[in-house]
């Protein structure tokens, strides 16, 4: 299951493009790559996307060009992602229709958090952020609960509701608040590996008192709890780094 968002990637760089795909693919968003920057406009009316990220310097014509005409056809919101750093640029990007400019080098997640913004402003949506760790288990970041549904997709997959509604057949699965805060963590770093410091420092804001005994108490009672739930492990080991969701 996924948003049901399509987002358009146009940049040149093709690492870049792939790593910028990758991650938002984690937060569920369904991503399309631009391929022929000789015609990116029917590229665009042919994938039909929700959302573009766009950078500025492209074969052929510039992004400025291309926001230019996609605003011809179309109010689709257009995110700059470029290395320009001039004022005059910026201002460039906006007279030419574009709605946020972020320079590069960012952050993923200051990427993230500029397209969650600019989906809620277009479309109106209340995005709250519900994680499947498994066929009948889902997060909900925004609230960190964790919910068990018979209604889920059947493979793992992660995806904002968009509607801020939770399935009738949702039963929420009952956490104490350091379980809560760990398993956010996990969540939130999902697929990559999250340390027993970092874990031990996500857990400092609670009323419980962690040591690092404490902290294989409380992991090992959340996978105990997970499991008995759905029947499978969620949370894993990575020998001598730390622990993981998938």
């Amino acid at each position: 299951m996924d948003t049901g968002l399509r987002i358009m990637i146009i940049e040149d760089d093709a690492a870049l493009a792939r790593e910028l795909g990758g991650f938002l693919e984690k937060w569920q968003y369904e991503t399309v790559m631009a391929e022929r920057f000789d015609d990116i406009l029917q590229e665009f009316m042919e994938k039909r996307p929700q959302l573009v990220l766009m950078d500025i310097n492209l074969p052929c014509h510039d992004g400025f060009y291309w926001c230019s005409r996609l605003r011809q056809v179309s109010k689709v919101p257009v995110i700059y992602i470029s290395s320009r750093s001039d004022d005059r640029d910026k201002i460039m990007a906006i007279a030419q229709g574009g709605d946020d400019y972020v320079e590069k080098p960012f952050r993923m997640e200051l990427l993230k958090a500029k397209i969650e913004a600019m989906l809620r402003r277009t479309y109106e949506y209340k995005v709250r952020e519900r994680v499947f760790l498994n066929a009948g288990l889902c997060f909900d970041s925004a609230v960190q609960s964790l919910y068990h549904t018979r209604s889920a997709a059947s493979d793992k997959s992660s995806m904002s509701d968009m509607t801020g509604e939770k399935a009738d057949t949702d039963a929420e699965v009952d956490l104490t608040k350091s379980e809560r805060r760990l398993l956010a963590r996990l969540v939130e770093n999902r697929p990559d590996v999250v340390t027993r410091d970092e874990l031990m420092m996500a857990l400092w804001n609670t009323d419980e008192y962690v040591t690092d005994a404490a902290l294989t108490t409380i992991i090992s009672r959340l996978r105990t709890k997970l499991k008995s739930v759905c029947g499978e492990e969620v949370i894993f080991t990575k020998k001598g780094q730390g622990y993981f969701v998938e």
